[in-house]
């Protein structure tokens, strides 16, 4: 399977590396809105420029695409759905469906296939909602994320005129997470399960006050929240916060017996040293699912939701069988 690598940041990278580790994937080349002389790829994988990709049509089977949510994959997806077959992590949930209906359209021109918010929330995560919901529908679902960094948030802060990085971390409120895994299912609001602590550095000259007003107005990501931001210097983001690890909890909490008597909870939990290179490896997985239904003459723009779990795996259906049943 030809796969290409459409941006080559952190989760650019996480691909690549997560390519080295499935056999039946090789890239054919990462295309970078960049000056391609000035970007080394890790593996030696050859760097193209953004504006060629249309000349690798008939080299790529899977397009990934590694893009920021709030400005790069609304545009960029629908565009290259046209020409390629197309994968991206797009993790803004209150724009999905408007996403995917942009997506589908562009994706059914030309009888391509796209996968849209593939990574572990949207992705893992929304599987194990779906999971757990209808085998508990009486209960509540409960996502808690962190603590840890999330590059889209991250990204959407770096965005802002005057911000030269930054880091921003998810933090679950202790209170309310603890609440959820002993049993309990209280009505919490956005605001109430989780805080958001930015790391931003800025450049000389730039307005402090006006920067942290724009980030936590930013609505989708900061407004709805507890933010707090901290300005700090590159050297400080530099030792302090190099990583990007993330994680965290899904719960449904639920109730069955004639009379509810019977609890249950339903708990699934990511620890992550590195959040683009999970991620990475999430949609090396799908992008396998992706081609095995193309083939089938599956076109159009799909969820992790109608996803075989079959066709995430390099395994046969008979080894499936045989080991992982």
């Amino acid at each position: 399977m030809r796969l290409g690598i459409y941006g080559y940041g952190n989760l650019g990278r996480g691909v690549e590396c997560a390519v080295r580790q499935n056999p039946d994937m090789e890239l054919t080349g990462i295309f970078t809105r960049r000056n391609p002389e000035s970007v080394k790829s890790l593996t030696g994988i050859p760097v193209y420029p953004a504006d060629k990709i249309r000349e690798y049509r008939d080299k790529i089977d899977i397009l990934i695409i590694c893009g920021g949510s709030a400005t790069d994959l609304p545009v960029i997806s629908p565009e290259l759905a046209r020409d390629f077959n197309i994968i991206d992590s797009f993790d803004t949930h209150a724009h999905i469906p408007e996403h995917f209906e942009r997506v589908n359209a562009a994706a059914l021109e030309n009888n391509h296939i796209a996968l849209i918010s593939a990574g572990w929330d949207p992705g893992m995560f929304s599987l194990n909602r779906l999971y757990a919901s209808a085998i508990l529908p009486d209960g509540k679902d409960y996502t808690f994320w962190g603590r840890g960094v999330s590059q889209g948030h991250s990204d959407a802060i770096r965005r802002i005129d005057g911000v030269l990085d930054a880091r921003q971390y998810t933090v679950p409120v202790p209170d309310a997470l603890e609440a959820v895994q002993s049993g309990e299912t209280p009505e919490l609001s956005t605001r109430q399960k989780h805080t958001r602590e930015c790391y931003v550095v800025i450049k000389d000259g730039a307005d402090q006050a006006e920067i942290e007003r724009k980030i936590k107005t930013m609505p989708d990501y900061f407004a709805d929240y507890d933010t707090t931001v901290y300005f700090i210097s590159m050297e400080e983001l530099r030792e302090k916060h190099a990583g990007l690890p993330h994680g965290g909890t899904v719960l449904r909490s639920g109730a069955t017996g004639l009379n509810r008597e019977n609890r249950h909870i339903i708990s699934y939990n990511l620890k992550l040293d590195s959040n683009p290179e999970f991620t990475g490896s999430v949609l090396a997985a799908f992008a396998r699912a992706l081609r095995r239904m193309y083939q089938r003459g599956v076109t159009g723009c799909k969820t992790v939701f109608d996803i075989a779990p079959a066709d995430l795996s390099p395994l046969s259906p008979e080894e499936l069988r045989a080991h992982m049943l």
